[in-house]
């Protein structure tokens, strides 16, 4: 490496990790230079994340842990609630704003029943889209006040747990998707005796943009088209149940980007409520402008799929804005909105926290650059280039990748040896990760003179060590895997130290796709995450923010990991450290996943007895070792999924 600058500050690791631009005031680094949490943002105390991560393993839990701060959720749900009641405010809207939040965003009990306390005073509702959602739902609602909306496709069991709501006085909406449920509200309804709340969703000519831009637009999977809205109109009229239309709903998709969709479809929606309205539906007073409120998690404020380019005031001013514009056009009382947020409401409040156990160098500390009489014209020729790196670092690089590919195939022929072989691999990798090192630490006037050449670029991933950590990206952090979503990466400590190395994250899955090589920029992409060296025996951990939403329940049981533990944390005055840990929930055993593939742990045993039984049998065991050796798979059956390490202190 060459020589470096050698301080380094907490303002240095905020920029170079972007955290001032995707936390929103949650997360900053504290004088430790550890990862702090605010999470009541300046209306409340932070919390050093590496203390929370001490109490934890304290209590027994190991990593991977997801910590999830309660009091962030609070905020989020009052964030969002407030902001809408300012913008009906500020624009004189007619209406009210009644939230929900989508379950299915992140099922977790303890989440959604800290959301819909949160949501109290804002008679803050949910929204379910299956029929297990939808019991969850029946028994966590308590506000009369605060609507249920029911999504999704609908068998009769469904309105029929829909009906138990309804008579006991909550206010649920049935959205139709196709013209057949509307028939079948109707009808179950009545013969339950309840007054039907039905809600259409119309299929928007308006799209999205980005990974879930197919949730939208004219060949969407859900929704009724005009011709299907005019029959259901009919439907409804021919049996005397006007009054049972209460809503107007529409949905473009998850993680929309770009505002100017959200307005596109918030107007065409709007026009769809005003129409039925003139034509004789006056008891519809909902409009739900669906999901899809973006969390920008590259922090760049751009079109980029993992990313935002408005803000949530942006979001809510528009979406008045627009639905008021429409409704005063077409001279239509103004209805109540309705939005589906569920993204943006949990994902800051949980964090991922892995433990590295290792890297894959691909460079070296120290390089052997002799060169002896006997050495191959090539490793000659290579400790020339190496001479010029300062005067002509492009060159050098041309040169070298020319004799590597030369060497490659003199070896692939069969006439190059091995130590050969060896040594020309030896002075490449020196030469590029010098040019590397050239181009990376210069200064800000030297990067605008000449700006890094997109070969040297490409040369940086190549040279990244890769760090082991213990957790599964199938299962923590699926959507990365899946759909290519970036989410924030970095270390949660060590932040007040220069981050020397260039890495990429490996887990410990058997796939070849459990890594994380793709990580959040401003201006791209990067492919490589600044990170520390490892201390001998001291753990070094990493965090992945922003995984609140969906990566909680979407993972799979690849290699049968499992669910991960949890720590679940509240602010608190009274505590020393200002915050204490509410509950703890370990993750699967191995016992638990190998039952959900249908080992069962007593057929397990016996047919390892059996095994042992004859080992003994034939003499390749003694009793005594077969006993412990039966003992020790029936306790291992017990442990969690993961790896456990214990080694080194905790980090201070």
């Amino acid at each position: 490496m060459t020589n470096q600058p050698l301080q380094w500050t907490i303002d240095d690791s905020i920029s170079t990790y972007n955290i001032d631009r995707w936390s929103l005031g949650y997360f900053s680094v504290n004088d430790a230079g550890n990862i702090s949490i605010s999470p009541l943002r300046d209306k409340g105390a932070s919390i050093d994340l590496l203390q929370v991560l001490k109490e934890a393993r304290g209590r027994g839990l190991q990593f991977p842990m997801v910590v999830r701060f309660q009091d962030l959720l609070r905020d989020r749900v009052e964030w969002l609630n407030k902001s809408f009641i300012d913008a009906i405010a500020e624009n004189k809207y007619g209406g009210s704003y009644f939230g929900v939040f989508p379950i299915k965003v992140n099922q977790l009990r303890e989440v959604v029943e800290e959301i819909a306390f949160a949501g109290l005073p804002f008679h803050y509702g949910l929204e379910a889209g299956s029929k297990p959602e939808l019991y969850s739902a029946l028994a966590t609602h308590r506000d009369p006040e605060a609507l249920i909306i029911c999504n999704g496709y609908k068998d009769t069991a469904f309105i029929r747990t829909a009906t138990i709501g309804r008579k006991l006085g909550k206010k649920i909406i049935l959205i139709a998707e196709k013209l057949e449920e509307i028939k079948s509200i109707l009808e179950i309804s009545r013969e339950a005796g309840v007054d039907p709340w039905i809600g259409v969703r119309v299929r928007l000519a308006a799209k999205s943009t980005g990974i879930w831009a197919t949730s939208g637009g004219e060949s969407a999977k859900f929704g009724l088209s005009t011709l299907d809205l005019m029959e259901a109109v009919e439907f409804l009229r021919e049996h005397g149940a006007l009054d049972a239309l209460r809503m107007v709903h529409f949905h473009i998709g998850s993680q929309i980007p770009d505002i100017q969709s959200i307005k596109k479809a918030t107007r065409e929606g709007a026009r769809y409520y005003a129409k039925l309205r003139k034509i004789g539906f006056d008891k519809l007073d909902y409009i739900d402008v669906g999901g899809g409120l973006g969390v920008d998690y590259d922090g760049s404020r751009t079109l980029f799929h993992s990313s935002a380019n408005y803000s949530l005031d942006e979001y809510v001013g528009d979406c008045i804005f627009n639905i008021k514009d429409v409704c005063d056009e077409e001279g239509v009382p103004h209805p109540n909105v309705v939005s589906e947020s569920g993204r943006a409401i949990v994902a800051h409040h949980s964090v991922l926290i892995v433990q590295v156990f290792g890297t894959i160098e691909k460079t070296k500390a120290e390089y052997d650059l002799s060169v002896r009489d006997d050495d191959h014209k090539w490793i000659k020729q290579l400790a020339e280039t190496k001479d010029y790196i300062r005067s002509n670092p492009r060159v050098a690089l041309h040169d070298a990748l020319q004799i590597k590919e030369e060497s490659q195939n003199a070896f692939d022929l069969g006439i190059l040896d091995l130590r050969t072989k060896a040594k020309i691999e030896t002075f490449y990798w020196a030469i590029a990760e010098e040019i590397s090192d050239y181009y990376t630490n210069r200064t800000v006037s030297e990067e605008e003179d000449e700006p890094m050449p997109e070969e040297i670029s490409e040369l940086v991933p190549d040279l990244a060590d890769q760090y082991l950590c213990n957790f599964s990206v199938f299962q923590s952090l699926l959507d990365h895997w899946a759909l290519g979503q970036i989410f924030p990466i970095m270390p949660v400590h060590r932040l007040n130290e220069r981050p020397s190395m260039q890495g990429t994250l490996c887990d410990i899955t058997c796939d070849s796709d459990g890594k994380i090589n793709h990580f959040a920029d401003i201006m791209d992409v990067k492919k490589t995450l600044p990170l520390h060296p490892l201390k001998n025996g001291d753990p070094y951990y990493i965090g992945m923010f922003l995984t609140g939403a969906y990566q909680d329940i979407m993972g799979d049981l690849h290699n049968l990991f499992g669910r991960v533990n949890e720590a679940h944390v509240f602010l608190d005055a009274d505590e020393e450290s200002g915050f204490y840990i509410e509950e703890t929930i370990s993750g699967n055993t191995i016992t638990q996943v190998l039952e959900l593939t249908q080992y069962y742990p007593n057929d397990l045993v016996r047919a390892i007895k059996e095994q042992i039984a004859e080992a003994i049998k034939t003499d390749r065991l003694k009793p005594s070792e077969g006993m412990r050796l039966l003992a020790e798979y029936e306790k291992g059956l017990t442990d969690h999924t993961y790896l456990t390490f214990t080694n080194g202190p905790e980090p201070a």
